[in-house]
């Protein structure tokens, strides 16, 4: 992803409940789900697989696609996803390893 890009995406639990958001560093928003790192929402749920993302040159334009997004029927949703990604896969799941993980657990307070 280029500097100064700005993603909308779309993350999914196993059980398909979806989360949509924007950000401008889509890899560190994806590592933040996996580990939990916030309380909430998409913690509670697992939403934690990467399974549809767009990017956009400009903030604005990023955060009316997630607008309009949120206001869809999930059925519409599901359409969107399924027509780029039919198999729900999670797109992040080459870009950690398992190290990164381990680093930022051993790095956490108990």
């Amino acid at each position: 992803m280029s500097e100064g890009s700005y993603v909308a995406y779309i993350l999914a639990s196993s059980s398909r409940t979806l989360s949509i958001g924007v950000t401008s560093d889509l890899r560190k928003r994806v590592f933040s789900h996996k580990l939990q790192v916030h309380e909430g929402f998409t913690a509670q749920d697992t939403c934690d697989r990467l399974v549809w993302y767009a990017s956009y040159p400009d903030a604005s334009l990023a955060l009316a696609r997630e607008q309009q997004l949120k206001e869809w029927p999930a059925e519409k949703l599901q359409t969107l996803i399924s027509a780029a990604n039919p198999e729900w896969t999670d797109l992040s799941q080459d870009w950690f390893e398992a190290a990164d993980f381990e680093i930022v657990l051993e790095q956490a307070p108990l």
